[in-house]
């Protein structure tokens, strides 16, 4: 099944178009996930980022385990204001 995009933004007059980003992080309660050479919606106006329900079911399936991920990085921490 492949996303509609095409409509109407709901922050401003714009209007949803596709693109196929190389990666994009998703924040999941259950963690962070990357998806790679995915295609997202992006308003053409204002930029703001929607994605569809089949991208977000299959974050949710990574990030809860369901499905393993192809590979894992390390991503820094550190607190706000310390070197």
């Amino acid at each position: 099944m492949t996303a509609k995009f095409g409509y109407r933004c709901e922050y401003c007059d714009g209007t949803v178009q596709a693109k196929q980003v190389e990666r994009e992080a998703f924040k999941h309660k259950a963690g962070f996930v990357i998806l790679e050479d995915v295609v997202i919606g992006v308003c053409d106006k204002c930029g703001n980022r929607f994605y569809s329900a089949e991208t977000l079911k299959q974050v949710q399936a990574i990030a809860t385990g369901k499905v393993s991920p192809q590979h894992t990085e390390q991503v820094p921490v550190a607190h706000a204001g310390k070197k």
